[in-house]
């Protein structure tokens, strides 16, 4: 399993419960969650390179390490916002910061999931599961990738997927991100052997095979971040 750096914010807020008992998320966990993803980045933003350089341009982890610093210090300047606001505010911040094809495909896909949150100031499983599955679809049109492309939908597409079934069969919120977080990294693990279809690495042609996707990578530590900052919340 990817080690993902846990950075918990502080503050003092009361959350509703929703179904099977458990409380639902907000704008605090939202923080934690981008906050704890821009620390993974950043400890892991070497390896991330070094799977960019066998077949890319060697700036992956550098570009999510800078986006993901620049989305962290723009959600501390803000005033209280509900949770779909800080998720299209931190998008827009990845697209203006980050360069390579990561800050526009991770923008959009913060920005569908918030645009699918709407202003509501709490949200459940089943409304994560419809923001997650908007981010998947912005990713799919902006990028034109599918499942076995060996890019970031390899990685978050089986994790959109798991995480859609354990919620429709009920589970708490925790427990579907914990089955996504392993889908993700599943999914992750399930590049090395394939041929790059898209991106740069696509040149490469069958020389992309063997070496695991950066993008896929980075996708799930983020969703590893999200796993353990809503776990700390119920």
């Amino acid at each position: 399993m990817l080690r993902c750096t846990r950075r918990r914010y502080g503050g003092r807020h009361r959350r509703s419960l929703g179904v099977n008992g458990e409380a639902d998320v907000n704008a605090v966990t939202v923080q934690s969650w981008l906050t704890t993803a821009a620390g993974s980045l950043r400890e892991q933003r070497d390896y991330l390179t070094q799977l960019d350089a066998a077949i890319g341009d060697a700036d992956h982890g550098t570009n999510m390490d800078r986006g993901f610093t620049a989305l962290v210090e723009k959600l501390d300047s803000l005033e209280a916002v509900p949770p779909g606001k800080m998720m299209t505010t931190a998008g827009s911040t990845l697209v203006s910061t980050v360069g390579g094809a990561s800050g526009p495909l991770w923008g959009t896909a913060l920005r569908r999931a918030g645009r699918a949150l709407g202003s509501a100031e709490e949200f459940d499983g089943e409304q994560l599961a419809v923001a997650l599955e908007a981010a998947l679809e912005g990713i799919v049109e902006l990028g034109a990738a599918q499942e076995g492309d060996k890019t970031m939908v390899d990685a978050l597409a089986p994790a959109v997927r798991a995480l859609r079934a354990e919620v429709d069969g009920g589970s708490t919120m925790a427990a579907a991100l914990a089955a996504a977080r392993v889908a993700a990294e599943d999914g992750m693990k399930a590049t090395v052997p394939l041929q790059a279809q898209k991106g740069r690495a696509s040149y490469l042609g069958e020389r992309s095979i063997g070496h695991q996707d950066p993008g896929a990578t980075s996708t799930a530590l983020i969703l590893a971040a999200l796993e353990q900052s809503v776990a700390a919340e119920q």
